[in-house]
């Protein structure tokens, strides 16, 4: 199954604050054997989030998706996944009582007696009206849920929080609840060394050689043009199905033998 990321937010795109959800998904992933195939970065702009969530509905991905699911007025995703899917809103029952539950431990920690009927509490309802047919995400930091809902492609999308501190377990929940089956089942090595004093173009056709043997591998050269006393180097590599790999990755060393490159490991 192919893996993308969807992280919603103007705060994001404005730099207000600093996206940490890539990097701490990437390590999940790559803990269980999976990785990441796409991820894109989306404001708070309802037409632009519908638009995103239906193409992505539309391609069968397991697809995470942060930020937006809230009831303020700048929170969208929840209105945006069911218009994408052409289904209403509706109040998750389970959603409903784990608001509640939180509702009922904010009262007593107060002091005070529950009263759901609140226009308060009603609007806090709200943050469980999910698309059609989801099921919910627990979330142990302070119960209000996510969700999740199959597309007609076989596919996934898990909408989370943008807060890290409720996203990440919910996340962790979500992979092990639906996923166990994908762990490492595909294992992935990624090899590569420095290539000093080297121009890409003398490297391209050992590349090109590799990718035609190997397909189930990607050559990567990653260029640096050196500062303060490191010399200009290219980082090449190989990634990709573990066994090709290791041996697309013996041929690029005999190849830049063959050419008396310089290099060491990466």
């Amino acid at each position: 199954m192919t893996i993308g990321l969807i992280i919603i937010g103007d705060e994001i795109l404005s730099g207000r604050r600093v996206d940490k959800h890539f990097p701490k998904i990437l390590e999940m992933l790559s803990a269980r054997g999976l990785s990441l195939s796409w991820a894109e970065y989306v404001g708070d702009d309802p037409a632009r989030i519908t638009a995103t969530l239906k193409r992505t509905f539309d391609s069968g991905d397991i697809v995470f998706c942060t930020g937006g699911i809230g009831a303020t007025p700048d929170d969208h995703t929840r209105q945006c996944a069911a218009a994408a899917l052409g289904v209403p809103l509706q109040l998750q029952p389970q959603a409903r009582d784990k608001i509640r539950e939180r509702i009922a431990d904010t009262v007593r920690d107060a002091g005070g007696e529950v009263d759901y009927d609140t226009p308060d509490n009603l609007h806090r309802l709200k943050m469980g009206e999910f698309p059609n047919g989801a099921d919910i995400i627990p979330n142990p930091y302070n119960k209000i849920p996510g969700f999740s809902i199959r597309n007609s492609n076989g596919g996934m999308h898990h909408f989370v929080p943008g807060f890290p501190v409720m996203a990440w377990p919910m996340l962790e929940w979500v992979l092990e609840t639906y996923y166990v089956d994908l762990f490492h089942q595909n294992p992935q090595l990624e090899q590569s060394v420095l290539v000093f004093e080297a121009i890409e173009s003398s490297l391209t056709p050992l590349m090109e050689v590799i990718e035609a043997e190997f397909p189930l591998v990607k050559v990567f050269s990653l260029p640096h043009v050196g500062h303060g006393n490191a010399r200009p180097h290219i980082d090449l590599g190989v990634k990709g199905e573990a066994l090709q790999s290791a041996a697309a990755f013996k041929k690029i060393l005999a190849g830049l033998d063959q050419i008396k490159a310089e290099y060491r490991p990466a």
